[in-house]
């Protein structure tokens, strides 16, 4: 990042530039053959005023001046001795120059479309969250100077590795203190932005995610998946810490798979990344424990990610929707799985009518629970919430007739006709669907005091659909044979 006050003599009275080395290798990675490397700092500033026409701007150069190159956006071709740099962003204001070099991800050649270039309204956010930290001080010269010294630390904040995490800076003003600007420690990584001072405390959540297609018919396959993934949040001094955390399963649980670890972890079992979810499970397959050592960033971040494959869905459930003439017959029931801990924070199942018009009559039954009609009339939600009844199931049967569809109602080009899905909401706190769990008592931390630790585990819904069993299903599946 460059930014410079410019006199009208064009001389620089407040250089201040910051340069991303990871960022740097990731563009070279990215762009292959098209890289064109950033030249030094003063060959840099040099390139860019002169294609801003603010040196030599009474000599005419062709692949500057020419009347088809003219600029209709912020974003520059500079031309260095290695190439030109692109995307350059670039704009003035009160005398100042801001500028940045976003990352493309991709070759560049031929160059991408600007609007698919992601990083340069990063880029620009961040750009213009520096001017709105800088520009009410530009009458008064030393507050000026006394801002724009502070920047290289607020930057530290905003963006440590190179992408923009927060690009309010003047609310970053407050936390300087708290702010190293180099680590003083040669053993400090660079993912570790500060270094936390005050009472040591940890604090671990495995987040599970079961996503689900049911059917209930004998020629197509119903399937689920379950994703998890492990956040930490390490408040511990020290420049590098090292902490070791434990993934248990229950006896019998089904191993964790497809594990892609963060790149703080300093070793791993390579029988832990060799378990594919691709593959049939063996008796030789690792089921754990499963140890991270890591030394944990500043930040909150989530320490692995993994797949499984467990035996049942949590919830199973049967739909059948039948049209009989201007009416609709529905009828839903839903069983929770014995194993399944019957305590939720929340469970829903939302029955959506697509390509018809607006409900004008509902009449149901239902063994447990509350309907609620949603305000466009158009959907319905089964709030069965917190528990399941004694028996773990649960019915709705009904019937809906619509008045006249209007173009404020919903539409869906897959489900057309009888061709409908229930969609179920729900959340188990202190639950996993693998038995994954987090022993407090087994996480080490090479650190001075005693930190409180805290573990919670969560199971959410993703993508959990019931398909209407009366109606062909969206997607072909090839019946399985023995």
């Amino acid at each position: 990042l460059w930014w410079e006050r410019m006199s009208s003599t064009k001389t620089l009275l407040f250089p201040h530039h910051r340069r991303f080395p990871t960022v740097e290798v990731r563009a070279e990675t990215f762009n292959g053959s098209t890289h064109v490397p950033v030249p030094s700092d003063n060959a840099f500033l040099k390139a860019l005023f002169f294609e801003l026409r603010l040196i030599d701007d009474h000599v005419f150069v062709e692949h500057r001046d020419t009347c088809t190159r003219i600029n209709h956006s912020l974003v520059y071709s500079v031309r260095t001795e290695g190439g030109d740099l692109w995307p350059v962003l670039a704009f003035q204001k009160s005398g100042l120059i801001y500028a940045c070099l976003p990352l493309v991800e991709e070759t560049l050649e031929p160059r991408p479309l600007l609007l698919t270039v992601s990083g340069l309204s990063q880029g620009l956010a961040l750009l213009l969250g520096i001017m709105d930290y800088i520009s009410p001080s530009q009458k008064n010269e030393a507050e000026m100077s006394a801002k724009i010294g502070q920047l290289r630390n607020l930057l530290i904040q905003a963006c440590p590795l190179g992408t923009p995490l927060n690009t309010n800076i003047r609310s970053l003003n407050t936390s300087l203190d708290d702010i190293q600007e180099m680590p003083t420690d040669e053993n400090q990584p660079a993912w570790r932005s500060n270094t936390y001072k005050g009472k040591p405390q940890v604090n671990v959540c495995i987040t599970e995610k079961v996503k689900c297609m049911q059917y209930d018919k004998r020629d197509v396959v119903d399937t689920w998946q379950v994703y998890g993934a492990v956040n930490c949040k390490c408040d511990i001094e020290g420049s590098a810490p090292n902490v070791t955390l434990s993934l248990n399963l229950p006896t019998n649980g089904p191993p964790l798979q497809d594990i892609v670890v963060h790149h703080c972890v300093t070793s791993i079992d390579p029988a832990m990344l060799m378990s594919s979810s691709a593959e049939p499970l063996d008796d030789s397959v690792y089921n754990g424990p499963y140890k991270f050592p890591f030394i944990p960033p500043s930040d909150s971040f989530n320490l692995c990610y993994y797949t499984s494959q467990v035996p049942v869905p949590p919830i199973l459930g049967c739909y059948q929707l039948i049209e009989e003439g201007s009416q609709l017959k529905i009828t839903i029931n839903l069983k929770l799985h014995e194993s399944i801990k019957n305590s939720f924070e929340y469970c829903e199942a939302r029955i959506p009518f697509f390509n018809r018009g607006p409900i004008a009559q509902l009449e149901y039954k239902i063994s447990y629970g509350q309907l609620d009609l949603s305000r466009e009339k158009s959907l319905v939600a089964w709030v069965i919430g917190q528990k399941f009844p004694k028996s773990l199931e649960v019915s709705l049967t009904g019937t809906v007739s619509f008045g006249t569809a209007g173009k404020e109602h919903p539409t869906d080009y897959v489900c057309t006709g009888n061709t409908a899905y229930v969609k179920l909401y729900f959340r188990i706190p202190d639950f996993t669907l693998t038995g994954c769990y987090v022993d407090q008592h087994c996480i080490q931390i090479f650190a001075p005091g005693k930190p409180k630790i805290t573990a919670s585990r969560e199971l959410i819904s993703s993508d959990y659909y019931i398909w209407n069993s009366k109606a062909p299903a969206p997607m072909g599946y090839k019946a399985l044979l023995d």
